[in-house]
């Protein structure tokens, strides 16, 4: 374990320096040594899972590997963490700090202690040097160039101490560019008021008046000066900062002559008065310019000013009051933030199998409930992780659960909810109805809304860049598909918000939606989620919407899964849909019991089975339906990865839990014209040299995704146009292990893969042959015998085609281009190997033959081939060889040998014998096994120019054949 150490009372400098340094080192745990300033708590209070913070007390001294301590030089600022620099296993001690006159009594190995405003500097120019050397894309996240731009702007006082320099000011402008929040930076740091000033803010403080509305607090004061004071702007933000209210109107009435302005005026003109108004607001849908315009104000929608003279200072402030309180929105509810269902456990389950029900569904926490199903705590990862350090693994949850709970109601609002985390330090809330746990709000689904509430809002410079959100796409939605498809959705969304639901389009047609330049978008397949709880059976909301509009579309096809909660309705060369699929599923989360298993399916919320999808430009979802009828919902990031052209996995076991995500990743790439990310990437190769997929096979006897999942996945590539570009980087990611640990893309594969390439190619042409002449040629066959000869001379004029077509006397089995490629591949492998590699991929049973016996039929042909001296020889040896065969053996066979094989599929295989069985039958033969020998007669003397025309084959026959 890798710690970074931060020095008692934790200011944003050292927060921000910890921050970089797991950056540079990935892995790395930031420990507080000492708890941390007041601003770095409230801020940590919202922020704290977004860094990889740890408890001093739940790390174990003998994992310690090394030691880094930043924005401190002694152990006297340590704590009692200072205990650990004594262990003897360390492998470096670090230290990076910028108090040049500090004493360092910490034995370093390494050390770096220069004079700049601050220790976070010196952390961001290593970034920015490592990101400048980087081949690959680097970009910090939104969140860490956040910390490290406050550490600076603390420690610096926004540039303007004397210890600041131009290293800092450089740091923090590419902090900046790495999309560092401008709007969470102005929250935390504090600038400085002069004496005046600090003098009207006591006297605003005692003044304010304040009121609540839809859980805002609205404030307004009217200071009185003598004259006009510079700097009130600086006054109000930290006026809202100090009573933590949401929306402030600040104004000050002053007295003005006209004769400060203009000394030809006489002293005894009039005096009149002014007043000044500020405003500032952090409620979204407030707009404080158009609040002030009608004064000839302005401004932005969440700070404006106004300058007017010779009005009621009061009564104009009180109006303007009222007018903003009109402007608030109702803030959303609990009901509309939380996740349900709630993932709960009973009071003596024990804290191994608390853990291991974390790790199954991916929580930070879980509620305790009773045997009456009412809420008894909730117990944290952080207190499991304390309890199983101690080896309490098998002590019950109801000794480590926090029993005093801070609850709220499916109507509480957001700011109410905001404050309780943050007054309580709470990172997760109960809500519950009628004494029922109903659902649990979050610290993530908080954060989430108030950067989507923030990102809704143009004209803000307080927008959180983590992802760009688009406020609704439902007019895009709209314009792109068919009324008719607009309309079925419509109904469906209804459907769903009558019974309590909530319905979103997610996946691929939001992703196409999103990427499409025409105006028109033709989607054949939809995926629905319904997330809402279904009283009537189990079977699912999901199942249930289906049923329902299936009654109102009764010429679509209704297919349930109820296993796994999902229904399909299939239309079929529909007039209104054409052939359409509309998948819906009740949302669901899912967990893989071992690697490469079939999942297990439960139902959750709509977050969870966003997160349960292979990568984020998959993991997207637009509302159906009020409230926020047309919302995206991107907790992933997939909006910028389709901007970026990149294809990113979820979480860093993906590709262990379902190998077929990396032939996806592949396919996606490929077709959308898209990269696969470098971390993604990384996890690939890392999954496929970990050789986890065969020890499971070893231990389970199988792997269901390297199984029909695979195989699905292959045909999707092997089938596609572009399958040669998927196949080569299938190979370079060495991907084809997952079919066969030995399968790797080398030369002389990929050479017979371009073989079979032509071969097929030469298939096509013949098929695409004109069929209404085969047909018409079929039909005089069938009717006018007397033509036979003339159609047969015919026939013999025309020149033999390069392929076998499927109607020639050639046994050819219908097999797709995509099966013949796959079953190339898996001939490449030991003999040994084919038939159990097609069986695990369930081909079907002629192919698991097919290869099975590949080997012996080449051994054969290798055998006897030689020995085939005639063209007649050569066709009676191969023509009991299937087409897929011949195919395989040619290719994995010497020259010459391809060379005969090549000589019978192209021309000899075609040539047929001049009599048919019926002319046997007019030449007086009767009908039976001797026929076959005739005919073959006749063909063996034909393919080696012993007959020429019909008569000598009378002849021919006639003499080997004489009739009694």
């Amino acid at each position: 374990m890798d710690l970074v150490l931060c020095h008692t009372t934790a200011d944003f400098d050292a927060l921000g320096a910890a921050v970089g340094l797991c950056v540079l080192r990935p892995g790395s745990r930031i420990v507080l040594t000492g708890g941390c300033h007041p601003t770095v708590r409230d801020f940590l209070a919202l922020h704290r899972d977004e860094y990889p913070l740890i408890e001093r007390r739940s790390v174990n001294p003998q994992q310690i590997r090394s030691i880094s301590i930043v924005d401190a030089s002694g152990r006297d600022r340590l704590g009692k963490a200072a205990e650990w620099l004594d262990l003897p296993h360390l492998s470096e001690i670090a230290v990076f700090d910028h108090h040049l006159e500090a004493h360092s009594d910490i034995p370093a190995t390494v050390t770096q202690i220069e004079a700049v405003g601050a220790s976070t500097t010196l952390i961001v120019e290593k970034l920015k040097n490592q990101a400048e050397k980087s081949d690959t894309p680097f970009r910090l996240l939104p969140s860490e160039a956040t910390v490290m731009a406050l550490g600076i702007h603390v420690d610096t006082g926004s540039l303007t101490f004397e210890g600041a320099t131009a290293r800092d000011a450089i740091a923090l402008a590419w902090l900046m560019e790495q999309g560092a929040s401008l709007g969470v930076i102005a929250e935390y740091v504090e600038p400085g008021l002069s004496p005046q000033l600090q003098d009207l803010l006591r006297e605003a403080l005692n003044n304010l008046r304040s009121e609540t509305l839809h859980g805002y607090s609205v404030a307004w004061v009217l200071l009185s000066t003598e004259a006009y004071v510079p700097g009130l702007s600086s006054l109000a933000s930290r006026l809202l900062d100090l009573t933590e209210t949401d929306a402030l109107l600040l104004g000050n009435v002053y007295k003005f002559g006209e004769n400060e302005n203009n000394r030809n005026i006489a002293p005894e003109s009039p005096v009149s008065n002014r007043l000044t108004i500020i405003g500032r607001s952090r409620i979204e849908g407030t707009n404080l310019s158009e609040l002030f315009q009608p004064l000839g104000g302005g401004g932005h929608a969440r700070a404006a000013s106004l300058a007017t003279r010779d009005v009621d200072p009061l009564l104009t402030l009180n109006q303007l009051a009222d007018e903003l309180k009109t402007q608030i929105p109702h803030p959303p509810t609990a009901r509309e933030l939380m996740s349900s269902p709630v993932r709960s456990i009973r009071p003596e389950t024990s804290v191994g199998e608390a853990h291991r029900i974390l790790l199954r569904y991916g929580h930070s926490g879980l509620s305790v409930v009773d045997a009456g199903d009412r809420l008894a705590g909730i117990i944290s990862r952080r207190d499991i992780d304390i309890a199983l350090h101690h080896g309490f693994s098998h002590a019950p949850v109801k000794g480590y659960m926090s029993p005093q709970l801070k609850t709220i109601a499916p109507d509480t609002l957001l700011p109410e909810i905001e404050s309780l985390m943050v007054t309580y330090d709470i990172g997760r809330l109960p809500v519950l109805e009628n004494g029922q746990l109903v659902g649990i709000v979050t610290r993530t689904d908080v954060l989430r809304e108030l950067h989507q509430q923030k990102a809704r809002d143009r004209g803000s410079n307080a927008e959180l860049s983590y992802c760009v959100m688009p406020e609704s796409v439902e007019q895009l939605l709209r314009s792109r598909i068919s009324p008719e498809l607009w309309q079925l959705l419509s109904i469906a969304a209804n459907i769903a918000q009558n019974r309590g639901w909530q319905l979103y389009i997610v996946g691929g047609a939001v992703r196409d939606l999103l990427l499409a330049t025409d105006d028109t978008l033709a989607l054949t397949d939809i995926d629905l989620v319904v997330d809402g709880k279904c009283g009537s059976d189990d079977s699912g909301a999901g199942v249930e919407l289906a049923s329902s509009l299936q009654k109102l579309y009764p010429e679509s096809r209704l297919d349930v899964h109820g296993q796994f909660q999902t229904a399909a309705l299939l239309w079929h060369k529909d007039s209104a849909f054409g052939s359409l699929w509309v998948d819906i599923a009740t949302a669901r989360t899912e967990f893989y019991p071992y690697p490469a298993a079939n999942p297990e399916v439960e139902a959750s919320s709509i977050r969870q089975d966003l997160y349960r999808r292979d990568f984020t430009i998959n993991a997207l979802a637009v509302r159906l339906g009020a409230p926020r009828s047309g919302e995206l919902l991107d907790f992933f990031c997939g909006l910028l990865d389709l901007e970026s052209k990149q294809i990113r996995v979820l979480h860093a076991n993906s590709f262990i839990e379902d190998p077929t995500r990396i032939y996806r990743a592949v396919r996606f790439a490929v077709r959308l014209g898209f990269e696969i990310e470098p971390q993604t990437e990384g996890y690939i190769r890392n999954a496929l040299a970990s050789g986890i997929y065969y020890r499971i096979q070893g231990e389970n006897g199988r792997a269901p995704a390297l199984e029909t999942r695979l195989k699905s996945e292959l045909k999707y590539i092997l089938q596609a146009p572009y399958w040669k570009v998927a196949l080569q980087m299938l190979g370079d990611l060495e991907a084809l292990r997952c079919i066969h640990p030995t399968l790797e893309l080398d030369r002389e594969l990929w050479r017979q893969l371009r073989f079979l390439d032509r071969c097929l190619q030469g298939r096509k042409k013949e098929e695409e042959l004109p069929r209404k002449k085969e047909e018409g040629r079929r039909k005089k066959e069938e009717g006018k015998a007397k033509k036979e000869e003339g159609r047969r001379e015919k026939e013999e004029a025309t020149p033999h085609p390069k392929f076998p077509i499927p109607n020639s006397p050639f046994p050819i089995i219908n097999i797709p281009d995509w099966q013949m490629r796959l079953e190339l591949l898996i001939a490449y492998l030991a003999p040994e190997y084919r038939g159990k590699v097609a069986a695990n991929l369930q081909l079907p049973a002629d192919s698991i033959k097919r290869l099975e016996v590949l080997e012996a039929g080449k051994n054969q042909l290798a055998e006897n081939l030689p020995k085939c001296e005639l063209p007649s020889q050569l066709v009676l040896l191969l023509r009991n060889y299937e087409l897929p065969v011949l195919i395989a053996i040619a290719l994995q066979s010497p020259r010459s040998a391809r060379r005969q094989i090549w000589e019978y599929l192209t021309r000899l295989a075609n040539v047929e014998p001049p009599l048919n069985g019926n002319d046997l039958k007019a030449l007086g033969y009767k009908p039976g096994p001797g026929f076959k020998r005739m005919l073959d007669d006749l063909l063996a003397a034909r393919l080696d120019g012993d007959l020429g025309d019909r008569a000598a084959a009378i002849s021919f026959l006639a003499e080997r054949y004489p009739q009694t």
